[in-house]
C-alpha cells in the first residue's frame, strides 16, 4: 500500500482541559537525508493566542485542514472499544454517541463504565490496540475521557469528512489521494516500544524538576537525538516544560513517522477490530 510523500510530520500532545491550549503542544518535523529535523515546538496557546478549549481546538482543526503532504500523530484515542456498542456498529456511530452528551465528558465516561459493567461485569474495557501497544489507560478511563471525548468529537469529528484527509485505519481507501494523514500515537507506548524510560519524567505540579525527573528527561533526549535533529533551544524547551507536554509532542511525531513507515498497512486495513475501534501507530 503506497504512502504519500510527507513534507512535514506533526506530533500533538493533546488535552481536553478547559484551558486546553496551555497543555496542547505541537511539534513539527521536516525530513532530512537521513532522518528528520525539529523545526517548531510550541504550545497551542502560543500558536493561536488563546487557551480556551473550544477556540484552541477549532484553530488546531484549521491547522490540519491547511496542511499539505503532512502526517499528523495525535495523542488521544480515535475510537472506543467495539464492545460498548451493538455488534457491527460502524466507527462513524461513535461520533453520534459522543455528540449526545453536550459538554458532559465525564458523564459520557460513566455511561461507558455502566455498559462495561452491565455486559462484562468489569468497569473498563481496552481496545485490541491498547493491549498490543501497552497503552497506560483504556479510552474511557477517568484520566483519559476528556482527551478521548474532545479529541474525537471536536478534532477528528470535523476532520473525518474533510476532502484530502485520511484518518487511519478508517480511511485506507482515501490514502492514495490524501493530502494529509492522521494517526493515533501514544508517547508512553512509543517509549516502551524502544526501551526508553516511560515514567518519572513529567512534573505537572511545576517547579524545578526533581533530580530523578531531570535525569530521566536527559535519557529520553538521548534517544530522541538519535531519531531527530534538534538544537539547544528545543532541548531547553523540552527540559523546562514541567508537564512534559513539549517532549511528548516530539515523541508523538517521531513515533508516528517510525510506525507509519514500518507498518503492514494491508494487514491493519483488513483487521476486524482496528477498522471499528482504531489502531495505535507506535
Amino acid at each position: 500500500m503506497r504512502l504519500p510523500e510527507f513534507a512535514a510530520v506533526y506530533g500533538v500532545d493533546f488535552s481536553g482541559a478547559k484551558r486546553a491550549g496551555d497543555t496542547i503542544w505541537v511539534a513539527e518535523l521536516v525530513p532530512t537525508k537521513s532522518s528528520h529535523r525539529l523545526v517548531s515546538l510550541r504550545s497551542l496557546t502560543a500558536i493561536c493566542g488563546t487557551a480556551e478549549r473550544a477556540d484552541a481546538l477549532a484553530h488546531l482543526v484549521g491547522m490540519v485542514r491547511e496542511s499539505e503532504d503532512a502526517l499528523w500523530g495525535f495523542d488521544f484515542p480515535f475510537g472506543l472499544p467495539l464492545e460498548l456498542f451493538p455488534d457491527g456498529t460502524p466507527w462513524h456511530d461513535h461520533f453520534t454517541f459522543l455528540g449526545a452528551w453536550g459538554e458532559e465528558a465525564y458523564a459520557c465516561g460513566l455511561e461507558c463504565v455502566r455498559r462495561a459493567v452491565e455486559r462484562f461485569q468489569r468497569k473498563h474495557l481496552r481496545r485490541a490496540t491498547d493491549g498490543e501497544a501497552k497503552a497506560p489507560f483504556d479510552a474511557f478511563h477517568y484520566r483519559m475521557i476528556y482527551q478521548t471525548f474532545y479529541g474525537m468529537r471536536d478534532v477528528i469529528g470535523p476532520l473525518r469528512q474533510t476532502r484530502g484527509t485520511a484518518i487511519l485505519p478508517f480511511h485506507y481507501p482515501k490514502l492514495r489521494r490524501a493530502k494529509r494523514v492522521l494517526v493515533e500515537c501514544c508517547p508512553g507506548s512509543v517509549l516502551k516500544r524502544v526501551g526508553a524510560p516511560h515514567q518519572n519524567y513529567k512534573q505537572p505540579k511545576g517547579g524545578p524538576l526533581t533530580r530523578k525527573r531531570r535525569l530521566t528527561r536527559h535519557t529520553i533526549l538521548g534517544w530522541l537525538a538519535g531519531e531527530v535533529r534538534f538544537d539547544d533551544r528545543f532541548r531547553r524547551v523540552m527540559m523546562r516544560n514541567p508537564g512534559g507536554d513539549a517532549m511528548d509532542a516530539v515523541i508523538a511525531a517521531v513515533g508516528a513517522a517510525r510506525a507509519v513507515g514500518a507498518a503492514d498497512h494491508r494487514a491493519i486495513a483488513r483487521h476486524p477490530r482496528y477498522r471499528l475501534e482504531g489502531h495505535l501507530y507506535v
